[in-house]
């Protein structure tokens, strides 16, 4: 056992032959490629560094593209305008495209734009779900995405989406609505496009607010919606669907447009039947200076606060702040929602706005 015991201990403790010169070289070989990648790594990590910490260009050196479906309404030319005013104080350019209503028009368009090497692209897209590509070629491009004022498809790339806060609006509007109809609402309602998911958070929130404000008051809600009628956003529509809802629905006390236009042209057609005073007016949105000249007078009752202004310039404003550095932008960033009435009208009223 102790003979064997020590065979062991020894070859366990035998020293390691020297070296030979063929493997002096191996290691030197080897000792010299972990050197080299040491240093490749190292030299990465200050290029990363310089990327990272690399400084945004200057705000007069940036150029803005701004793709409007239409410019065929104030509202949307005011929302135009603004950015493009908004962008010349802040000493950047900003490109505005009108794609007329066509939606093959304004994807093309968006190309054009990133043709033109845009640093920031705000979208105000037709449809929710066509205009998905346009956002997905900004983003290969390398240009983030703001959406404002109409809605898109979450499946799109896109920063965030600026609008005025519709539900909340409508709710302001409503509650507003069921406190000045002492009796029961008999409602016309005019919607803008069908499937706009605009026009229904709108008209959504009206109701809310409705029910609301009657529960708090009398403990029970309710009203009826005599008829409903589509108006395309414009006076004309607003128009030609009263007329055909007044015929359909003589005893309507309220009427409730998805926006200012369309409730404008629809007292055309309530004073042509001689019903001025009779029925209430109310928009879920909008602000346009003509109503609230109305209302000023107690001849429309009120008005969601969508200002096409505010919209176009918190849109350059947050889409700014995210080329700056700034990530922790939500997905939605809503205006202040008010509703105007006389109350408050003149603190919103501008004779010389474009909308």
């Amino acid at each position: 056992m102790t003979t064997s015991s020590s065979l062991l201990f020894a070859v366990g403790t035998r020293a390691a032959p020297p070296p030979t010169k063929e493997l002096k070289l191996k290691r030197g070989i080897h000792i010299g490629k972990r050197w080299a990648l040491l240093l490749l790594v190292a030299l990465l990590g200050v290029v990363m560094a310089k990327q990272t910490t690399a400084a945004p260009k200057a705000v007069k050196d940036l150029k803005v593209g701004v793709s409007m479906y239409t410019l065929g309404a104030p509202y949307f030319a005011a929302q135009a305008d603004s950015i493009k005013k908004h962008g010349e104080e802040l000493g950047l350019k900003v490109i505005v495209t009108n794609a007329n209503d066509d939606m093959t028009k304004q994807l093309n368009d968006v190309q054009d734009l990133l043709a033109q090497k845009i640093d920031l692209l705000l979208l105000n897209p037709l449809d929710p779900k066509g205009l998905i590509p346009a956002t997905k070629a900004a983003t290969k491009a390398g240009v983030p995405v703001v959406i404002f004022d109409s809605s898109i498809d979450p499946a799109a790339d896109f920063v965030t989406t600026v609008q005025s806060n519709n539900t909340r609006n409508g709710e302001l509007v409503g509650e507003w609505l069921a406190s000045h109809v002492p009796g029961a609402i008999h409602m016309a309602l005019i919607s803008g496009a069908k499937g706009n998911p605009v026009g229904q958070a709108r008209r959504d929130g009206v109701f809310m607010g409705i029910i609301e404000q009657q529960l708090r008051t009398n403990g029970t809600a309710g009203f009826t919606i005599e008829g409903q009628g589509w108006g395309n956003w414009a006076p004309e529509g607003g128009l030609n669907a009263m007329q055909d809802l007044l015929t359909a629905h003589p005893s309507v006390n309220v009427l409730l447009a998805e926006n200012d236009s369309m409730a404008l042209g629809a007292m055309q057609a309530i004073k042509a039947r001689g019903k001025e005073g009779k029925i209430l007016v109310c928009a879920a949105a909008d602000g346009q200076k003509e109503a609230i000249a109305l209302i000023k007078q107690g001849k429309y009752g009120a008005t969601g606060m969508n200002d096409p202004a505010l919209v176009g310039q918190t849109a350059l404003d947050v889409g700014l702040k995210y080329l700056n550095g700034q990530k922790d932008i939500l997905k939605v960033t809503y205006t202040p929602p008010i509703a105007i009435t006389q109350e408050n009208a003149d603190q919103y009223y501008h004779p010389a706005a474009i909308f």
